[in-house]
């Protein structure tokens, strides 16, 4: 199991394209993601649940991966938050 953090650093925040982003790259992995923060960890390959964190610019969200490629997954979830979603 994979637990980190990452700052959501794109200039709308998390909305609906970003969020978009990030379950197409997920959904590519076998293994469980999760989103969220201390109150609400979601279901990361639910595009309607990481909505519902409503993740503006600058917040911090706890991920967590479990499953056979997760070293894969984080490395894809890292590089699409640090490129900004692909949107700047």
């Amino acid at each position: 199991m994979i637990e980190d953090k990452i700052t959501i650093s794109n200039k709308a925040g998390l909305h609906a394209r970003a969020a978009a982003r990030l379950v197409e790259v997920v959904s590519r992995f076998e293994s469980k993601f999760e989103i969220g923060n201390q109150e609400k960890m979601v279901d990361g390959k639910s595009i309607l649940s990481i909505m519902l964190l409503a993740a503006s610019p600058g917040t911090v969200l706890d991920i967590k991966l479990d499953g056979s490629d997760e070293l894969n997954a984080f490395s894809a979830i890292t590089e699409l938050v640090e490129n900004k979603f692909d949107e700047e």
